[in-house]
């Protein structure tokens, strides 16, 4: 590689900002935004790009680190009496057998074990003797950055497989362990959420992290983990010999130890670490790897080794896992803003039943648009690789046997059977039937929301149930509820009687919103919150409006084309005038409320805030910098053209300040709305 320029230190820096960005996701929110194998890949970038230019290498580089961070609200904070550190990565079975190799040059009596690469949540266990001459379990500890990890005894209590005694003949033993979340209570948790109408976890190692950082131990015996071990961080001379001797030794004694392959080559360990690959679909936890370590534990000091990684070991990463599936049947159906939805149901070529990916069971995947499924040749009788993107959605990703014939669009809507229409510049179909009985629902809902009319109570399941029960047609039937009150507290879809007069009451209030919240609500495509605002700045009411030209809403800033020919269309059409005079009826209100805009030194300027404000909130202080013509965006950049920075500012004003964005106190913004 030398000579040979990988990047610029300028994409260097951005590379570390963007590692840095998906370890915190990872590590810290247990919320992973890429796959393991896309970030593996990120950080072998990085590494080779430091092995060509040093002097660029931090003690702060990602490479340096060890995870995350012990957080503080999760628990208190305990230092390691052994450092739990990481292990080193290789990708290729090559470099396995180079490692294995080098090793055994230095001592040809060495072996290895090889093991499952568990993809869980470190943790160490810390025993004492106690009066009745056993080791009880004193102290659990995560990993943290390494040095420094959170104390979870309480929720280690509760979790079955961790030893709470263990009868061994020394007075202090410290074990590691890979804390996990088997398939089974990851889909019991998911199933429970799903029938609360909450979000499902992404993958079980998140779930797993979260689970066991919870402050309520409750919440984790509740959800259920378990522990395998894998390690000796430090114990009595018989357990410090030989890392195989040791965990069948803690198996002797009731310890739930990880599996172990015992191997004297190169050759064995490549077998063995194949023969681990094979197990995956029948585990009940997840892996993404397997580790090759250094049995004969006084070596391994003599091979690698870091302030990051454990001397004696590697980890060889499997590539994404991947099965061949058969397409079944495509199903069309309409989804958010009339576009045509498509997706694939399969089964798995060798098994014939639904594929086994990253520990679930997957037998549909989402088929995008036309132009994809051209383009991927999918049709029925067609064979393709499937993946897991981020390894939570799956993905068809590449044809192996084309299909007799690759699927073409039905010319009208599955569920309503009006004529499709091709958006133009895109790759969507369209229904343009605004009574569509599939996006009724949707469309309500959508109406009701917090950004649209703010009426609390009226949730997606309520309103499938109104819909489904003919109290609910369109939007203005919300509007008549309140006349239907008796039955719809002897129907239950509302709840019972004080919850249905909650939401009556939401619906009375609702009735005075500003008219940029009833347009926003209207489900025109491409008007959303901030365009609707832009719009009924220009236009009195929504009576106004709809006998606009294309070329009167042209005028408006920020209008393209085809937002204009949205807005015409739509009041083109009689059904959607009616709806409207039904509400304007009712008392929904249809004038702007938006005061006028006042020239002063924010007209025209991009303005974020950041910290915390004294004499007003954020939404309060947003508001009176749009009736002075400003703009406020969520995130600086070279757009900004001020920062006002209350108490605590933080990431935001350090980069205002690295982007030379001029940077406002509380004080100087409320001297310059006065000017």
């Amino acid at each position: 590689m030398k000579g040979v320029t990988i990047m610029t230190k300028t994409e260097y820096k951005q590379l570390v900002k963007t590692i840095n960005h998906h370890m915190d996701l990872y590590y810290n929110k247990d919320a992973p935004e890429i796959s393991d194998y896309e970030y593996d890949m990120l950080m072998l970038k990085l590494k080779q790009a430091e092995a060509e230019h040093p002097e660029w290498a931090k003690k702060s580089s990602p490479t340096q680190k060890i995870g995350g961070v012990a957080k503080r609200e999760a628990g208190i904070k305990v230092t390691h009496d052994v450092p739990m550190l990481s292990i080193m990565d290789v990708f290729e079975l090559n470099d396995v057998t180079a490692w294995v190799n080098k090793v055994l040059s230095v001592h040809p009596d060495c072996r290895f074990s090889v093991e499952p690469k568990i993809d869980g949540l470190s943790a160490t266990l810390r025993y004492s003797r106690k009066e009745d001459g056993l080791l009880h379990l004193d102290l659990c500890e995560t990993r943290g950055d390494g040095l420094v990890g959170e104390d979870v005894t309480a929720n280690a209590m509760v979790i079955p497989s961790v030893p709470k005694a263990i009868n061994l003949e020394c007075d202090s033993l410290q074990i590691r362990g890979e804390v996990y979340m088997t398939h089974a209570n990851f889909e019991r948790y998911n199933k429970n959420q799903e029938e609360l109408g909450k979000k499902p976890a992404a993958n079980p190692r998140n779930l797993a992290a979260g689970t066991l950082r919870q402050l309520d131990a409750a919440i984790t015996k509740e959800r259920g983990l378990d522990i395998l071990i894998f390690n000796v961080q430090s114990g009595p001379e018989p357990l410090m010999k030989s890392h195989t001797e040791s965990l069948d030794m803690l198996r002797q004694n009731g310890v739930p130890t990880s599996t172990c392959f015992l191997c004297s080559n190169a050759s064995e360990v490549i077998e063995a670490i194949r023969a681990i690959d094979k197990m995956r679909s029948s585990l009940d936890y997840d892996i993404d790897g397997a580790v090759v370590k250094i049995d004969q534990i006084k070596y391994r000091d003599e091979f690698g080794g870091s302030s990051k990684y454990s001397s004696g070991h590697i980890a060889y990463k499997y590539p994404p896992e991947e099965r061949i599936v058969v397409i079944d049947s495509i199903i069309v159906d309409v989804g958010k803003n009339r576009k045509m939805t498509f997706t694939g149901e399969f089964h798995d070529k060798e098994t014939g039943g639904p594929a086994k990916l990253c520990g679930t069971s997957v037998s549909r995947a989402t088929l995008h648009n036309l132009d994809y499924i051209k383009d991927m040749k999918i049709g029925i009788g067609g064979e393709y690789r499937l993946m897991k993107s981020g390894e939570i959605i799956p993905k068809l990703i590449g044809c192996t046997k084309e299909p007799e014939k690759i699927f073409s669009a039905p010319d009208s809507c599955p569920v309503c059977g009006t004529k499709l229409i091709r958006e133009e510049d895109s790759a969507d179909f369209l229904c343009t039937n605004p009574r569509c009985p599939a996006q009724i629902s949707r469309t309500i809902a959508y109406f009701a929301s917090i950004d649209c009319m703010n009426i609390i109570g009226m949730g997606e399941t309520i309103v499938d149930g109104l819909v489904e029960k003919g109290f609910l047609s369109d939007c203005s039937d919300i509007y008549l509820l309140k006349k239907h009150r008796d039955k719809l507290i002897s129907s239950g879809i509302t709840g019972k009687e004080k919850n249905t007069d909650k939401i009556l009451a939401k619906i009375k209030k609702s009735k005075t919103a500003d008219a940029s919240k009833l347009l926003a609500g209207l489900s025109i495509r491409n008007v959303g919150k901030a365009t609707a605002k832009d719009i009924m700045k220009a236009f009195d009411s929504i009576d106004k409006l709809m006998d606009a030209t294309k070329e009167e809403i042209l005028s408006v800033d920020g209008i393209g084309e085809i937002t204009a020919e949205n807005i015409v269309e739509f009041f083109k059409n009689q059904a959607n005038r009616n709806m409207l005079m039904i509400m304007k009826q009712n008392g929904v209100n249809i004038n702007s409320m938006t005061k006028p805009v006042k020239s002063g030194a924010f007209s025209g300027k991009t303005i974020v805030i950041t910290g915390t404000l004294h004499t007003m909130g954020r939404k309060e202080a947003a508001e009176l910098i749009e009736s002075l013509g400003g703009k406020c965006a969520g995130s600086v950049s070279k757009k900004t053209d001020f920062l006002i920075a209350g108490d605590d500012a933080g990431s935001k004003k350090k980069k205002a300040e690295e982007l030379g964005v001029e940077i406002l106190t509380e004080q100087e913004f409320l001297q310059l709305t006065k000017e």
